[in-house]
């Protein structure tokens, strides 16, 4: 029980880390201060650790890396689009 509560929090800690750089993004349409090999590397380590969550069946691990995910990849997502304009 106590296990999971730490698992919770540092879950919480940094899937809230992302939601200022998204927020960012979304009301400015902005990216260019924003590496995209950064977050390539970040989006597929999410989905790593997404996966391992899912085979372990650990709720903490995959609640913070699915919506991390989300929030790095519309981050990512902007990135790209923006590199092809």
């Amino acid at each position: 029980m106590m296990i999971d509560l730490i698992g919770y929090l540092a879950a919480g800690c940094t899937t809230i880390s992302f939601l200022p750089q998204a927020y960012m993004v979304y009301k400015t349409d902005r990216t260019d201060g924003i590496s995209l090999y950064m977050f390539l590397i970040l989006c597929t380590g999410l989905s790593g650790w997404l996966v391992y969550g899912i085979l372990l069946n650990a709720l903490p691990v995959i609640l913070a890396n699915a919506f991390t995910l989300v929030l790095a990849g519309y981050i990512l997502f902007k990135k790209l689009g923006h590199q092809r304009k």
